[in-house]
């Protein structure tokens, strides 16, 4: 059982872990925190969908998204990526919609007054970026979603979404998901899409993925191995879950991979594929079959595909299909990723993790 810390403790988020979990492993942490997803992602949506104070806050924020303009997420890091979902979904519906980097934005950006809506993103809700921004922000049309009630930005916004993540000691995974799941429900508060009538299928679909993407991660694994670097490619919802995918590779196991979109990648890194590249190319979507052509002509230069799609495919000494389960756009942000973080498991389990467990927040700096 937990035990809620005094103000002013260094536990993230005031609650001090149970001492079984202080005795375990990064990649012991990793994975429990990977397997948790299911639960704290049906949480969260139940909350959203039942708890009156959650469903105020949506409706506050879409009634201030009304004016025109355009509405803007801005993060960190995977909070940065979990708004990417939220911004495909409104610019498919027919609202301008951008995500952008905090730290960008806090030292660069004099347009506030443009936007309808300001959405911060954050999970420590301590991040100095984001903090000066609630600060510069308070007087402007703003909103905060983020996974501590007992932050700094917390306490500085008044309309707020929680994440309900509970306490997250590894890299993101839970926190990832949540937010993006957040980011989507607002927007379909906003451009007045039933989100609801997704939930089962999402819900279903995501839990099944994970089970299948873990099921393979040896094999991801022995499939990479040795691979100058790893690169991930995505679009739409999917891209941001590239970006998270990449920072998962690379802060947890040292390795080098890298994200961009399917147009980005085309235009100039495809050039310099060869057989010391992998790509893992999410196929999903209704830009699913632009996924594919770009896995062929991957492999016609010499590189090796983990190709991330919904179809059945037959794997080839430098082809390994990964089938996922169908979801609504843009769910596939959150499904997507849990190919990469069953990845990283797999190379964190072989060659030891990079990080130590994150049982403390240190000096958020810029």
């Amino acid at each position: 059982m937990t035990e809620t810390q005094p103000k002013g403790s260094p536990w993230i988020g005031g609650i001090e872990p149970p001492a079984e979990l202080r005795d375990k492993s990064m990649v012991e942490i990793y994975e429990l925190e990977c397997r948790e997803q299911p639960e704290r992602l049906a949480k969260l949506l139940q909350a959203y969908r039942e708890d009156p104070v959650i469903r105020e806050e949506l409706n506050q924020l879409s009634a201030m998204a009304r004016p025109q303009g355009p509405v803007l997420f801005a993060g960190m890091g995977a909070s940065y990526c979990s708004s990417i979902a939220g911004v495909v979904h409104l610019q498919s519906h027919g609202r301008s919609s951008f995500a952008v980097d905090a730290s960008e934005w806090l030292h660069y950006s004099e347009t506030w007054d443009q936007a309808s809506l300001s959405m911060l993103v954050t999970t420590s809700g301590e991040s100095a970026e984001l903090v000066k921004l609630c600060q510069k922000a308070a007087s402007r049309p703003l909103g905060l979603i983020c996974n501590n009630d007992k932050s700094a930005c917390w306490s500085l916004v008044q309309h707020k979404l929680p994440i309900l993540a509970g306490p997250e000691y590894g890299n993101a995974t839970k926190t990832y998901t949540n937010a993006t799941a957040a980011c989507i429900v607002l927007a379909s508060h906003i451009v007045g899409h039933s989100w609801q009538n997704d939930v089962q299928e999402v819900l279903h679909s995501f839990s099944a993925s994970l089970e299948s993407a873990l099921s393979r991660k040896d094999e991801m694994e022995a499939f990479c191995r040795g691979a100058a670097n790893i690169e991930l490619v995505g679009r739409g919802a999917a891209y941001g879950a590239a970006i998270m995918g990449a920072l998962c590779i690379r802060e947890m196991t040292a390795n080098r991979a890298a994200p961009h979109s399917g147009g980005g990648f085309r235009h100039g890194p495809i050039l310099d594929v060869n057989g010391s590249h992998v790509a893992m190319i999410f196929a999903l979507g209704r830009t699913a079959s632009l996924g594919v052509n770009l896995a062929q002509d991957c492999l016609k230069r010499g590189g090796k595909v983990i190709l991330v799609e919904n179809e059945e495919r037959k794997a080839s000494e430098r082809l390994l299909p990964i089938k996922i389960g169908p979801v609504p756009e843009p769910w596939e942000g959150i499904t997507s990723v849990l190919v990469p973080q069953a990845l990283t498991l797999a190379i964190a389990e072989r060659f030891g993790a990079n990080l130590k467990p994150r049982f403390q927040y240190g000096e958020m700096k810029e």
